[in-house]
């Protein structure tokens, strides 16, 4: 069973979605279920908590584990489609509290068979559901160095992207590429300039990784949905792992705090501008108890708005 401890800013995430007994909240990013575990704990018998999961590996995991429970039930989907799933089950405009835990999980990276890591061998998958989509090794075997050098310099925000492209494709005509370490050891040769205590493959398997499960347009169709699905006084609270998933978290929330935009110079009161979001609290990044104990969470930052109207 996964432990709480795996399960970063666990604390300060339940905290922040001020759990009513009562309440409906949505896990969207299940994954082993830490999260869950905590909102089931604080909720009463008639609360409610739907995950979303698109990793058939979390959804059967969560059935195993809490699907005796009443108040749980456990959708795989992406949470990309938060609105549609919220939609069918009933609950737009009736939400609590929604969770979005980005990134990928812990079993996922430490599972070779899945594909992520690159200091386990295995075959080079890295979809977060394995029964849809490219997988990597079926991606790079066909992406152009052009695509291959933009997926690694936006999504990896990778320096040497066009070197490892190049590397990459010059690799591929002597041997399909079909292995993480085979991946791994061609980003590190063609890296110049390994970055102190951080592998020379992470930022271009994150890249890729983004890449094939569209991971930044599924947050962003996800995000337009929330204010649908939270009812007023609900809140969303999400944990990013990297700077360009905090970016857009952190614009969003921004943005519909701000409230309606008018030209410059129009004189407009409050209520006209009528924001939808109010920011709660700071930006909170993990204790150094906290990485210490589980180094992955180093880079996590959270996020907390509450809905307004």
């Amino acid at each position: 069973m996964k432990q709480d401890h795996d399960s970063v800013l666990l604390q300060p995430a339940i905290e922040a979605l001020k759990i009513d007994p009562g309440g409906i909240y949505i896990d969207g990013t299940f994954g082993r279920g830490g999260h869950s575990r905590r909102i089931l704990l604080a909720l009463g018998d008639q609360g409610q908590l739907l995950a979303i999961d698109r990793d058939p590996e979390a959804v059967a995991y969560g059935r195993r584990m809490f699907g005796q429970d009443a108040r749980f039930r456990i959708v795989q989907e992406s949470f990309a489609m938060l609105g549609e799933v919220s939609e069918q089950a009933g609950l737009m405009g009736r939400v609590n509290g929604i969770l979005l835990d980005l990134g990928v999980s812990s079993p996922q990276l430490d599972q070779a068979g899945r594909g992520f890591s690159f200091t386990k061998d295995g075959p080079l998958d890295m979809r977060m559901d394995p029964g849809s989509g490219l997988s990597a090794a079926e991606w790079l075997a066909r992406a152009e160095m052009k695509q291959i050098t933009e997926v690694l310099k936006t999504y990896g925000e990778e320096r040497h992207a066009k070197r490892i492209a190049r590397a990459i494709v010059e690799a591929r005509k002597q041997a399909p590429i079909t292995s993480t370490l085979q991946l791994a050891e061609i980003v590190s040769r063609a890296n110049p300039a390994w970055e102190k205590n951080k592998h020379p493959a992470t930022r271009s398997f994150q890249a890729i990784r983004i890449h094939v499960n569209a991971e930044l347009e599924a947050l962003q169709r996800a995000l337009r949905s929330v204010l649908d699905v939270l009812a007023i006084g609900g809140r969303l609270a999400v944990i990013s792992f990297h700077s360009l998933e905090d970016r857009i978290v952190k614009r969003f929330m921004r943005e519909q705090a701000k409230g309606d935009r008018y030209p410059p110079g129009v004189p407009v009161t409050q209520d006209r501008v009528a924001p939808r979001l109010r920011l709660v609290g700071k930006a909170l990044r993990p204790s150094d108890e906290e990485t210490a104990v589980n180094p992955r969470a180093r880079s996590a930052v959270l996020r907390v708005a509450e809905r307004l109207s």
